[in-house]
């Protein structure tokens, strides 16, 4: 699998694994990128991205950050932080806050500290989505059948939507993805 932008970011994701390999993390290749574990649970792993390269903790929330460099990956991500580099200049003057988070994240592996995450019952299913499961019996139960996953991402899709017509067109067009099992974003196979 052809990782996009890996080449790009060749010489800082080299540094970056440097970093979590001097701290006693093994490497894997996990999602085709370095993912780096401690007793076989993820501690971190280097994303090269399109304008960036970030090194991504897995349960970063938990991490101390007094310099206030960890970001959220998304609107809706709960455990995970990273932090971007665009540079091996970057890298190098954080160097030792890197090194900071990479132990403090060990720790917490090892501790089996995770942070606790919403249940999709703590996510307001929007009325369009809500009206359409409660009038077609067989999209309620494919909906059901949904990972917990796959259920909070229609409804952080729909809900997305400011206008009411919006949601409901998103839940129309959605309809039959729901029906084959798969979550927002997820192609056929």
């Amino acid at each position: 699998m052809k990782v996009p932008y890996a080449s790009k970011w060749r010489n800082e994701t080299e540094q970056l694994r440097k970093l979590a390999l001097a701290a006693g993390l093994t490497e894997e290749k996990k999602w085709g990128k370095p993912c780096f574990t401690r007793q076989g649970r993820n501690v971190a792993i280097v994303i090269p991205l399109k304008e960036t390269c970030a090194l991504m903790f897995h349960q970063g929330a938990l991490l101390k950050d007094p310099k206030h460099r960890l970001q959220k990956v998304g609107e809706h991500s709960q455990a995970t932080r990273w932090i971007k580099f665009s540079s091996l200049q970057e890298i190098a003057a954080a160097q030792s806050t890197l090194g900071q988070y990479i132990r403090d994240a060990i720790k917490i592996t090892e501790s089996g500290r995770k942070v606790v995450l919403k249940k999709v019952s703590d996510y307001q299913v929007p009325d369009e989505l809500q009206a359409r499961l409660d009038a077609k019996p067989a999209l309620r139960k494919a909906f059901a059948a949904l990972t917990p996953g796959r259920q909070k991402s229609w409804i952080l899709h729909v809900a997305g939507a400011k206008q009411a017509k919006t949601r409901a067109a998103r839940v129309e067009k959605g309809m039959p993805v729901i029906l084959e099992g798969r979550g927002f974003n997820e192609r056929a196979t």
